[in-house]
């Protein structure tokens, strides 16, 4: 049986996209987020019933993080790359927490299945819920449902950002929009676009393991005639006029590609950003405001916050 190293991190709420991500991008075989917020989400009551959580399974503070990685002659030289990467996550003034790292080595069956229990159906949303692929789910009228397996190493689609950016699309999508996705990730956004009523949606990201596990998601929840897949680097050389574009991604790199999502927008487009901590959201205002755009709402959750900006 393939033995396999089981990399934990201890960290910060703050920390856990962006190292999320560095995870993903070093090859890790699935991911499991310890928060132990998920046991008081204030969020949950307005839904309905979302997990039957054990504290016991979660840190008493911070955020535990844990991957995976086959044991071979590459793991070490992996592990301190992962290690370089996450503290360089300093220069971007992103607090790591404890930043504390345990190695164990894991029997493949023991984690295959332990993630497992972190996910249920969630309703995150007046209309949407999401839901593991292999839970069983009956949906009530006018819900819609978005079916993810996260053991593609990018989370549920429960992070509040996630939230967040798909209750403003679903304030914000009439019906008939062409939508552009940057930084699709797992592609939930792209897929509650769709769900949602957008005519066309480009999902956009540069990481091709990413645009991968989008196009299998995408087409297992049957929406691949709407929504396009594509790698590339945010907005670089995408032309054409959109309604909305969405971004889920660091606040920093938000504000590098204003002027791009200016220039892709229609007249009174929406631009819908998140992935913004909530001590960054003044510097994204700022940013979104000199490029031409007008703030529409500011909606926050936990530490989080995202923001709808219309183009002037």
């Amino acid at each position: 049986m393939l033995k396999w190293s089981e990399f934990s991190i201890h960290t910060s709420e703050e920390a856990v996209e962006p190292i999320c991500h560095i995870l993903h991008e070093s090859g890790a075989s699935g991911v499991v987020i310890e928060d132990p917020r998920d046991l008081v989400k204030d969020w949950g009551d307005r839904f309905g019933e979302i997990y039957q959580l054990s504290p016991d399974d979660y840190p008493e503070d911070g955020v535990m993080i844990k991957a995976y990685f086959p044991v071979n002659s590459f793991l070490i030289d992996t592990i301190d790359g992962i290690k370089e990467s996450i503290n360089g996550l300093l220069k971007h003034d992103i607090d790591l927490g404890r930043n504390k790292v345990h190695l164990i080595e894991v029997d493949e069956s023991e984690w295959a299945t332990a993630w497992k229990k972190y996910y249920k159906p969630i309703r995150i949303s007046n209309s949407i819920t999401i839901k593991p692929t292999w839970e069983e789910y009956e949906p009530s009228d006018g819900e819609l449902i978005i079916e993810l397996d996260p053991g593609m190493a990018f989370g549920t689609g429960t992070h509040p950002t996630t939230v967040l950016c798909i209750q403003a699309l679903e304030k914000y999508i009439k019906g008939y929009e062409n939508v552009i996705d940057v930084g699709t990730g797992s592609g939930v956004l792209s897929i509650a676009a769709a769900k949602l009523g957008a005519e066309k949606v480009l999902a956009l990201d540069l990481d091709y393991v990413a645009v991968r596990s989008a196009k299998e998601n995408v087409t297992g929840n049957d929406v691949a005639d709407i929504v396009q897949v594509e790698q590339n680097d945010l907005l670089k050389e995408v032309s054409g006029q959109y309604d909305l574009v969405v971004a889920n991604i660091l606040a920093e790199v938000i504000m590098t590609f204003v002027q791009d999502a200016a220039a892709v927008l229609k007249e009174n487009g929406t631009f819908i950003t998140s992935g913004i901590i909530n001590r960054k959201k003044d510097e994204v205002k700022q940013a979104l405001e000199h490029g031409g755009f007008k703030i529409e709402e500011v909606v926050e959750m936990e530490d989080w916050v995202a923001i709808v900006a219309l183009k002037r």
